[in-house]
């Protein structure tokens, strides 16, 4: 691509990035609050899982997939201490229940 070229495509997004910027923001913190809103839904469905290894390990397992795809909003749409806070949280989780899951349903 010749450097004019280069240097035009440059200035082009240039310009369009607060525009990406701003609709970026808006999708994360739509993002943020369903997965908030999911992580909520997981903790309700552990409290209620008092049945079976079976079930417990259907939730449980449903829980570890909810806290990745939390982690992964997390992990794209906050920063700083907040973004680090709830990413262990979550992570934390999915650790722990993954091991649980290891040893009381007979693998992953």
């Amino acid at each position: 691509m010749p450097l004019s070229r280069l240097a035009a495509a440059l200035v082009i997004l240039a310009g369009l990035s607060p525009v990406a910027e701003a609709q970026g923001e808006a999708t994360c913190g739509r993002d943020v609050l369903v997965a908030q809103s999911m992580q909520r839904q997981a903790l309700e469905q552990l409290e209620q899982a008092d049945g079976d290894d079976a079930q417990n390990c259907r939730v449980w397992r449903r829980h570890v997939d909810t806290m990745r795809r939390v982690a992964s909003v997390y992990g794209r749409c906050l920063s700083g201490s907040e973004r680090a806070q709830r990413l262990a949280q979550v992570q934390g989780s999915d650790r722990e229940f993954s091991a649980t899951i290891k040893v009381r349903c007979g693998g992953h």
